[in-house]
């Protein structure tokens, strides 16, 4: 078994759960208005800033399922993961997710930001919060990951 991964900053666990808490809210609510349609966004509809283009894009779907409700998924993982308790575990396989998580969730930002721009031509500003809240879980994160031992994963089956 190796050893516990080191301690964090203490603001660490707190800053990254309120973000995650965040994103759910923002998830929560881009899933909602997904759903219950584009009348509710409270999002300017004229100029660059257009959220209802954008939430009803093609590129708001990724194989036939919502974006706004992936993010939703991500951010009830993410908060999960960044729980006081999660950054304390001695199990090395909570800290490998949360870091596998945040960088998948960076590459999807970085696509949809792409997409935005380049191919939409619009942006959404709730969206927008997501990548924002996205890319600070992620600096945090990677900025304060354990260090763990990759060849003792603690939990690792043995043969």
């Amino acid at each position: 078994m190796s050893p516990a991964p080191g301690p964090v900053a203490r603001w660490v666990p707190v800053v990254t759960l309120l973000l995650s808490l965040a994103g759910l809210g923002v998830s929560g609510y881009l899933t909602f208005t997904h759903f219950a349609g584009t009348r509710y966004l409270a999002c300017s509809a004229t100029g660059l800033v257009e959220c209802g283009v954008v939430t009803t894009s093609p590129q708001s779907y990724i194989l036939d399922i919502p974006v706004a409700v992936l993010g939703l998924i991500d951010f009830v993982a993410l908060v999960a993961l960044m729980t006081p308790g999660a950054w304390r575990s001695t199990r090395g396989w909570v800290h490998w997710a949360r870091l596998a998580l945040v960088t998948v969730s960076m590459a999807m930002v970085l696509w949809l930001v792409a997409a935005e721009i380049l191919i939409i031509g619009h942006i959404c500003i709730w969206c927008t919060a997501v990548h924002v809240i996205t890319f600070a879980l992620f600096a945090i994160v990677l900025a304060f990951r354990p260090v763990l031992d990759l060849a003792a994963v603690p939990d690792a089956p043995t043969r």
